[in-house]
């Protein structure tokens, strides 16, 4: 989930590390292989940004040929991961044909070079796979908290990445069911105007009973209806397919 220490000083490794099994990892793993799959099936290579984040990308090493992952923070990689950052990424030219980024461009600074290396890295036709937390006004303490340089309307994400030299596939909103939840949890924080935090090695998750993070996770399966057929008008999250373009 984190890709660059220096830039967001004190924030390491994604809270999935210690919970893998929170509703929200387990759901957005479930809405991004919806919604994205199809464009990366039978690739033949990937590179795996913010790969420690838990279980999100699962789908995406069962879909392409192999996969690299990378991360600021060792203690998600596995024994081939590599240790490194989203700005400076340690690869060759055109070394891939699908680069994924879950939950990782909010982290860059300048958001510009994190995806310029995206495409660097890329193949010319090569596919981009990204999502980001949606809305400015949905900042809070959480994303203080996380590391975050900034949240995303749908528009807002499709010019970043069109302005990086990518033609945009589909873009589309995730967590459109539990969104009214999500809105009001945010609202009640910024009404209780609680202290600015700082950024946290590991951020700590809201303790939910299961029951509770069982019916989160089912609540938020229903997006995957629409998401077989179209694209969600609004939501928590902003999911990108691209294809590097030149």
């Amino acid at each position: 989930m984190s890709t660059e220490r220096t830039t967001t000083e004190g924030h390491g490794g994604s809270a999935s590390i210690a919970v893998p099994d929170y509703w929200w990892y387990v759901a957005r793993a479930d809405l991004l292989e919806v919604a994205l799959r199809e464009r990366v099936e039978g690739a033949g290579t990937a590179l795996d940004l913010g790969s420690a984040d838990g279980p999100s990308a699962a789908w995406l090493r069962d879909a392409v040929g192999r996969t690299a992952s990378l991360d600021i923070d060792p203690r998600g990689l596995g024994s081939d991961g590599i240790c490194g950052s989203a700005l400076a990424l340690p690869f060759a030219d055109e070394s891939f044909d699908v680069v994924a980024a879950f939950d990782v461009i909010e982290h860059c600074d300048p958001e510009d070079v994190a995806l310029a290396e995206v495409r660097r890295v890329l193949r010319p036709g090569g596919r981009f796979l990204m999502s980001v937390p949606a809305y400015q006004w949905a900042w809070s303490d959480f994303d203080v908290a996380n590391g975050h340089h900034r949240r995303y309307t749908r528009r807002r994400a499709v010019a970043a990445v069109e302005g990086a030299g990518f033609r945009v596939d589909r873009a589309t909103y995730g967590f459109a069911s539990v969104f009214p939840m999500f809105a009001a949890e945010r609202l009640a924080r910024r009404v209780a105007a609680r202290r600015r935090s700082s950024a946290a090695d590991i951020v700590e998750l809201p303790h939910l009973p299961r029951p509770l993070n069982t019916a989160l996770t089912a609540i938020s399966r229903a997006d995957r209806v629409v998401l077989r057929r179209g694209d969600l008008p609004f939501g928590s999250s902003v999911f990108v397919a691209a294809t590097r373009t030149g």
